[in-house]
């Protein structure tokens, strides 16, 4: 009877035991935001054992809140937490950049550069840079300048990609060092007297 005892004991202790998984928070939207920029969002949706899903969709879907939009607009275009859904994935991502989301124009903007998902598509990609860059969105304004150096977009447009782009504060000198680089050559496009101007303070 002991040894019986005993060996159910053993078996017992030999079951692991899984852990309980912690209740995930909705993420505010100052959250999500910088998830975006330091391009974290999807790994953080996994992170978190994928237990937002039914909010994200619902806050994109109902409440259609335009980063959440995007957020899920790219968990479906990438199969992230959720089964696959290209075109869906896409209609979330258009309807984010329609409310003016720089996040999703910017994203746009770079599907259509790098045909990824889409034909590529060099003047949809400047049509989408272009409001995400002059709503301050560092990034659209590195795409769009080196667009415009590739020759796509109007050169009307070249002064005022040169000034968002040149009075910027940058949070590293790498993308300190990029932006000169494609100023520089931005530059060689437009008369000496117009890059003077547009160096000048707001």
């Amino acid at each position: 009877m002991m040894r019986t005892f005993l060996i159910s004991l053993i078996l017992i202790a030999a079951v692991p035991v899984k852990a309980e998984i912690q209740a995930v928070d909705i993420y505010s939207v100052k959250q999500l935001s910088q998830l975006i920029h330091q391009d974290r969002y999807l790994q953080q949706v996994k992170h978190d054992d994928c237990q937002l899903v039914e909010d994200i969709e619902a806050r994109a879907e109902v409440l259609k809140e335009p980063l959440y939009q995007f957020l899920w607009g790219e968990m479906l275009l990438t199969g992230t937490c959720v089964p696959q859904d290209s075109r869906r994935g896409m209609t979330q991502l258009t309807a984010s950049a329609n409310q003016g989301s720089n996040e999703a124009l910017f994203r746009l903007a770079r599907y259509y550069d790098e045909g990824d998902r889409v034909i590529e598509n060099n003047e949809t990609a400047v049509k989408y840079a272009l409001p995400a860059a002059s709503g301050g969105y560092i990034p659209a304004q590195m795409l769009l300048v080196k667009l415009l150096n590739e020759g796509y977009g109007s050169p009307f447009d070249y002064e005022q990609s040169y000034k968002l782009l040149y009075h910027n504060v940058f949070d590293d000198k790498v993308s300190k060092d990029k932006a000169e680089k494609l100023l520089k050559r931005l530059a060689t496009k437009m008369p000496a007297s117009i890059v003077k101007r547009a160096q000048k303070r707001r």
